[in-house]
């Protein structure tokens, strides 16, 4: 069986004998190579956040964004390419037009996944297309219903739905932090509000970050929720500013309680000796 490429890579029309697109894998990976992008589903609306590397200190804050508004009550997130991410986002902004434009109503989170998710897909088919290097994080809001959701469109053109989710080159540690939050409890009523969200994310994010090793980032938030009248806005400046100087304390505090339980290990080694 083929373990690499062996020129089964060159389309991604082209399948591998042990039944693998490697166009797609590729695209997999230039999105695990990117930035990390999260997004969390609390009970009174969705977070998403994305860790913007600072490439060059010249750049412009607040410029080149990961996190863009394609209709009134719904927002996306993308990591991996950023010009290829801007496509989706762009496809996104025509289908919301065009089934408002068809319909008379906003149009609802289930059907514009499925759409993007399907546009994606397509460039998955063609030999004279390639796939899309990016991911996309989908918040939004339902009118009708009145229910909020976070999806995620992977390159391959996969679509789900989730409590919360991670993309990017932190998305394994990144999951297990998501996973210790209380987002998918049976009572609503138990499970985080937007506000410790978006703390929870700073300390993700910060928690992710090697001060040595990873170039230095910007943080990037964004939220659709009851506080901004179901409408897909950017978080506040100085609430990212609180969230972040909360997310350090409690990194450095979590780090002093294991280097004392480590000492007192050692002491009681000594003493058994």
């Amino acid at each position: 069986m083929a373990s690499s490429g062996s020129g089964y890579d060159l389309s991604a029309s082209t399948f591998s004998p042990d039944g693998r697109i490697f166009q797609v894998e590729y695209a997999s990976k230039a999105v695990n190579n990117a930035g990390t992008a999260l997004g969390l589903k609390c009970r009174n609306g969705v977070v998403l956040c994305v860790e913007k590397p600072l490439l060059n200190k010249m750049l412009l804050p607040n410029s080149n964004r990961r996190i863009h508004t394609v209709d009134t009550h719904s927002g996306i997130a993308i990591t991996g390419f950023v010009s290829d991410g801007r496509q989706i986002v762009n496809r996104a902004r025509e289908e919301c037009s065009n089934y408002e434009e068809t319909y008379g109503t906003k149009v609802p989170p289930t059907v514009l996944g499925d759409r993007l998710a399907a546009y994606v897909h397509y460039f998955t088919l063609h030999g004279s297309l390639r796939p899309f290097g990016a991911t996309a994080l989908l918040a939004s809001y339902d009118t009708e219903t009145k229910e909020h959701c976070l999806q995620m469109i992977e390159p391959s053109g996969v679509s789900y739905k989730y409590f919360g989710c991670a993309a990017g080159k932190g998305r394994q540690p990144a999951k297990t932090e998501l996973e210790k939050l209380d987002i998918n409890k049976p009572d609503r009523g138990e499970n985080i509000d937007v506000r410790e969200g978006v703390k929870q994310l700073a300390r993700i994010i910060h928690l992710l970050h090697e001060e040595g090793k990873d170039k230095p980032f910007e943080l990037e938030m964004s939220w659709l929720c009851e506080e901004s009248g179901w409408e897909h806005k950017g978080v506040p400046r100085d609430l990212i500013k609180e969230a972040v100087e909360w997310a350090k304390k409690d990194i450095a505090e979590a780090e002093e309680s294991e280097s004392e339980e480590d000492d007192d290990d050692d002491d009681d080694e000594e003493m058994n000796e």
